[in-house]
């Protein structure tokens, strides 16, 4: 089983700047793609970004384009989302998930393929 914990939200005004941990336990995900999730209240999930599991291909939301880094390290057992330009509807609850199947090299942009997730870390941009 993986566990996997979210941190670095926060309250943060128009413009600023955030940067979200998932650290994962339990197992090893360096050979699972990774993926950024984000859902407000009465919203569907939908997907922030993902990366496949060397780090080598990145996907991003139209929303997240240019703003968002999706990185990860594999040494650490850490993926991190590095937001910047946030924006008040970027005011949600962001959750990470790993995809187990391994070494996917695409990233995987559908939630159902995803069988992990965390508890979720709160972000809330203030205009």
């Amino acid at each position: 089983q993986v566990q996997l914990v979210e941190s670095g939200g926060g309250l943060v005004q128009a413009g600023g700047s955030l940067r979200l941990s998932c650290a994962a336990s339990g197992r090893t995900v360096s050979n699972y793609a990774m993926g950024w999730f984000r859902q407000s209240p009465g919203k569907e999930r939908d997907i922030v970004a993902a990366i496949n599991w060397n780090g080598g291909s990145t996907y991003y939301a139209d929303s997240a384009k240019g703003r968002f880094t999706f990185f990860r390290d594999n040494v650490k057992n850490t993926v991190y989302l590095q937001m910047n330009s946030l924006k008040p509807e970027d005011t949600a609850v962001y959750y990470c998930a790993a995809d187990p199947r391994t070494r996917i090299n695409l990233p995987t942009t559908t939630p159902e393929s995803y069988e992990y997730w965390g508890q979720g870390t709160q972000v809330t941009v203030s205009s």
